[in-house]
């Protein structure tokens, strides 16, 4: 197994730089201490999925009952409602507004940085299955630990990416949040689209005969 692919493979897909928008979106009604935390849950997440997936991969997936397809069009689901909220400029935390305490608050973000922001906008289905396809690939226990590792390197690219995004939210203003709020919106709701039908067709593959 060329040990670097799995590397580039993991950045590309992850890619922190592209989610800065919606972390942007995700977090603005928290106080910068509740940010970095919910920073620190993201980027931590990320690595544990990556992990996590590598060790075990689709053994989770099958102790739970749940094909990848199912997984797909449930990610693509909830990225369809967050994109949804997006374009209507509306809190992804529908009761973000009547979160009086900062304890509460500090929840939402943590809930926040595990779902939608890390799962399944960091790390779905695609980084899932990439994970499961190199290490079905290993042949010694380093290269497998070298995997993992890579989970590593990720979270730390996650956190620096997105501990910048404050001074790219003052680089942009108001006004530029806004429109990239919802012209992501609008992306994300095309991608959305794509796991969602992807889905379908592997758990109805009736749909993909009639479409052709």
């Amino acid at each position: 197994m060329d040990i670097y692919k799995p590397l580039v493979a993991l950045l590309t897909i992850v890619n922190p730089i592209g989610v800065v928008p919606f972390f942007i979106h995700f977090t603005s009604h928290l106080t910068r201490e509740q940010r970095k935390h919910t920073i620190v849950v993201s980027s931590f997440t990320a690595f544990v999925v990556i992990g996590l997936s590598s060790l075990l991969g689709l053994k989770l997936l099958e102790f739970f009952n749940i094909s990848l397809a199912s997984f797909q069009v449930g990610g693509g689901t909830l990225l369809l409602i967050s994109s949804i909220q997006m374009l209507s400029a509306k809190p992804v935390e529908s009761g973000a507004e009547v979160v009086n305490t900062a304890e509460s608050k500090a929840d939402a973000g943590a809930s926040i940085a595990v779902v939608p922001l890390t799962i399944p906008l960091l790390t779905g289905p695609a980084t899932i299955s990439t994970m499961v396809i190199y290490a079905e690939k290993t042949r010694h226990w380093w290269e497998l630990a070298v995997l993992v590792g890579y989970g590593v390197v990720v979270g730390v690219f996650t956190y620096l990416v997105f501990s910048a995004a404050g001074r790219i939210a003052k680089a942009l203003g108001s006004t530029g949040i806004n429109i990239m709020t919802r012209l992501m919106g609008l992306i994300l709701a095309a991608l959305a689209v794509e796991l969602l039908a992807d889905g379908l067709m592997k758990l109805f593959p009736v749909l993909g005969s009639h479409l052709g």
